[in-house]
């Protein structure tokens, strides 16, 4: 029995149907692609860039705050962006009787000093002002390995055992809240540096259990 042979138009209608098969295969790895390009760096990431939210009510809650940024330098103000705010983390100065200012200038300072590497976004002092050291967006030499995802803040304190002030202890619940309402958090996104590395930062908060949940809770009562 003789084998048919092929016509020309049959070649021609496989060439065509292979080629369709092509392009539906690389279409269908092109979105492939695109789908993991947007849960890697989009808003299901937890590499999320930075956001901020806005609004009548932030606005509203924001406290008083001298900006007094830092100069960029690899010492305390390396300009490196930050990515998603997912938390606040608490410190203190372990430097009793210091003013917000003195502790802003220290950072300062270490462009030139080069002792070591160190800043806060945020000095809260005795008095209760606050002074803003690193723009939000840009990492501060804070909290170790939540630098890149944290805003700072640092807390003065009258003496060695890190207590803080009627002053400074309102204006640690204000601006935690605003920053809670800034980046979308809650109070159970605030921690305590001694939280990431066991360090003993805020002291106050480290030893005593209680008053480190009233602070939260305080902060929260003030989100609502």
């Amino acid at each position: 029995m003789k084998k048919k042979r092929m016509t020309k138009r049959r070649r021609k209608r496989i060439l065509q149907l292979y080629t369709r098969m092509g392009i539906l295969l690389m279409s269908v790895i092109l979105i492939g692609l695109s789908v993991m390009k947007i849960f890697h760096f989009g808003v299901f990431s937890s590499e999320a860039k930075y956001m901020e939210e806005s609004g009548a009510d932030i606005d509203k809650s924001k406290p008083d705050i001298d900006v007094q940024l830092l100069t960029k330098n690899p010492y305390s103000r390396p300009g490196t962006n930050t990515k998603r705010i997912t938390g606040i983390v608490i410190h203190y100065t372990a430097n009793p009787g210091s003013t917000a200012m003195q502790n802003r200038n220290y950072f300062e300072g270490l462009k030139d000093s080069h002792q070591t590497k160190a800043s806060s976004h945020f000095v809260v002092g005795i008095d209760g002002g606050i002074v803003q050291c690193v723009p939000t967006w840009e990492e501060a030499y804070a909290s170790n390995t939540r630098n890149e995802d944290t805003v700072s803040i640092e807390t003065c304190h009258k003496e060695a055992d890190g207590k803080y002030t009627r002053q400074t202890y309102k204006s640690m619940v204000q601006l935690t809240a605003w920053l809670c309402k800034k980046f979308d958090l809650t109070e159970n996104d605030v921690i305590r540096h001694y939280d990431i590395t066991g360090k003993i930062c805020p002291k106050y908060f480290v030893e005593d259990e209680k008053a480190w949940e009233q602070f939260k809770k305080d902060v929260g009562n003030a989100l609502r």
